[in-house]
């Protein structure tokens, strides 16, 4: 036998062997795999679906709790969860709206009259103003407080969370909006 042929045949066996080796640690990987990420690093809310390709009603949702959460709610938690909203939205005295209209002095404000933002028919037409109830109902449920806005937001779902953003909503404006009397 020549002595290529031998190096050959040994250089097969060696790349044989390390290949079953590193096939075989694969696969024991996946066999015994366990997911390392215990709690994900930030979760978005998502609109579930009812299993007919529509959405899920939301959960039910009482003002009236949200009224009673407000006097303590916490506005630095909700600056925290505004960060999600910045995506879209800015919240500060003069800014510029973005895929979402500036929600400077939201509170108290017209619906749908934000200078210079092109909102849907749907937001348009709502009229009146936000009030502490309006805007708490539309920031829980987006699509269910004004069927066919544009905002894809799926909502707000956690009382406390919900009463953060609107304690935070609260100082992004000239004056802070009195607070909701609680029932």
């Amino acid at each position: 036998m020549s002595e290529t042929s031998n190096f050959n045949n040994i250089a097969m066996a060696v790349l044989s062997a390390a290949l079953f080796a590193i096939g075989g640690k694969v696969l024991i990987n996946e066999m015994s795999h366990e997911d390392s990420h215990a709690k994900p690093g930030f979760v978005l809310a998502v609109a579930k679906s009812d299993g007919a390709g529509g959405t899920a009603p939301a959960a039910a949702f009482s003002f009236a709790k949200i009224a009673e959460l407000l006097p303590k709610a916490n506005a630095e938690a909700g600056e925290d969860g505004f960060k999600k909203c910045a995506a879209c939205h800015t919240n500060t005295k003069g800014g510029e709206n973005k895929v979402g209209p500036n929600l400077w002095n939201i509170i108290g404000r017209p619906v749908g009259q934000a200078p210079g933002f092109a909102y849907s028919d749907s937001v348009k037409t709502k009229g009146g103003n936000w009030t502490w109830e309006s805007l708490a109902n539309y920031l829980h449920d987006p699509r269910g407080a004004i069927p066919g806005n544009k905002m894809a937001f799926a909502g707000i779902g956690d009382d406390a969370d919900l009463s953060d953003m609107l304690a935070y909503l609260r100082k992004v404006g000239d004056k802070p909006a009195d607070l909701p009397a609680a029932k």
